[in-house]
């Protein structure tokens, strides 16, 4: 599927810085060497840079952007953890997300929003998809992983990353009423506005989406129950005025 190159007819300078900051926090992940607290303190950045931006345009500017698609590749045929995640991500981030298959037959989340949005909601689907596998990869080294037998460390892998995700889709969802109440602040309807912008941009695509439930999974409550504690120790806790930039 295509996507969309559309830029915001608000202020492309201030999207274009955006984007640039989001690149550079991009490089901070921990499959380029950094800790995991650097890579989640980069997530909490991006998110408060998002709502300064948000906060910097007027409502005559919002109503004015174009909506975008933005993909994200799993390389994957099959569903891969951050699928329980990402409803909220794209809750947090303000955009519309649907799965659909690309040419090759692996799954993709499609995000559809405001610029901006799309451009963090991809960035932290990223962060999150690669904190799960880092995670993951370390409770495989540890004492508790060693108790399962071998036929059921499938079953632990599954349930260590389920526990983690929801953890953090908790979070997000959390995080997301607290910034929507910081915003709220500020006497402006912001979420409603982007809200109603996104919906009618939406409303155009005429897609017809439908949700899929979920199959009762078999989960390890012991590997599960590891996985939210990994979940919660997830350092994204971002907000307008809660972090300061150094630059």
């Amino acid at each position: 599927m295509s996507q969309t190159s559309n830029v915001s007819a608000a202020d492309p300078a201030a999207l274009d810085k955006l984007k640039a900051r989001i690149q550079a926090l991009r490089a901070k992940t921990v499959a380029n060497g950094c800790t995991e607290d650097e890579a989640l303190a980069a997530a909490a950045k991006v998110a408060e840079l998002l709502d300064r931006h948000d906060l910097s345009l007027s409502d005559l500017e919002l109503k004015a952007s174009s909506c975008e698609r933005k993909v994200y590749e799993t390389h994957r045929k099959k569903r891969i953890p951050i699928d329980d995640c990402i409803g909220a991500i794209a809750l947090f981030c303000d955009c519309r997300v649907w799965r659909e298959k690309n040419a090759a037959g692996d799954n993709i989340y499609v995000f559809f929003g405001l610029p901006a949005d799309v451009e963090v909601a991809h960035y932290l689907t990223e962060l999150i998809d690669n904190s799960v596998r880092a995670e993951l990869g370390r409770y495989k080294t540890s004492i508790d992983y060693a108790r399962f037998r071998h036929q059921d460390r499938h079953l632990a892998n599954a349930s260590f990353a389920l526990g983690m995700v929801a953890s953090i889709a908790e979070r997000l969802v959390a995080m997301k009423k607290s910034r929507d109440q910081g915003n709220a602040s500020t006497g402006r309807g912001l979420v409603v506005l982007k809200t109603s912008v996104v919906d009618a941009e939406f409303d155009k695509l005429d897609m017809k989406l439908r949700s899929v439930r979920s199959a009762g999974r078999m989960v390890s409550m012991t590997a599960y129950e590891a996985g939210g504690a990994a979940g919660a120790t997830v350092g994204i806790s971002p907000g307008v005025g809660r972090m300061r930039s150094k630059d």
